[in-house]
């Protein structure tokens, strides 16, 4: 897992939706935030097992979570939009 990864919820209250990883906390949980639902203020903290990896890194927002520029919601939101409909 990576900053900026695109990942799909396979087990919660959020699962059928893709996410963006926000923050990597430790090498079992990573938060994850969509923009919509998940706001990129209140990441959800989730177990890396109960996520589905696309292997597809958004990377412009990778660049600016890596150096600590803030990322809006709107990003996030415009982003996952074309994943989030095919479901």
């Amino acid at each position: 897992m990576e900053l900026g990864q695109v990942v799909y919820s396979i087990r919660g209250r959020d699962s059928g939706r893709f996410y963006v990883v926000v923050e990597k906390v430790d090498s079992d949980f990573v938060k994850i935030a969509d923009g919509k639902l998940r706001r990129i203020k209140s990441p959800k903290l989730k177990k890396i097992k109960h996520l589905k990896t696309r292997g597809e890194v958004l990377d412009k927002i990778s660049e600016k979570l890596k150096s600590n520029v803030q990322v809006f919601d709107t990003e996030l939101k415009s982003a996952l939009r074309s994943y989030n409909e095919q479901v």
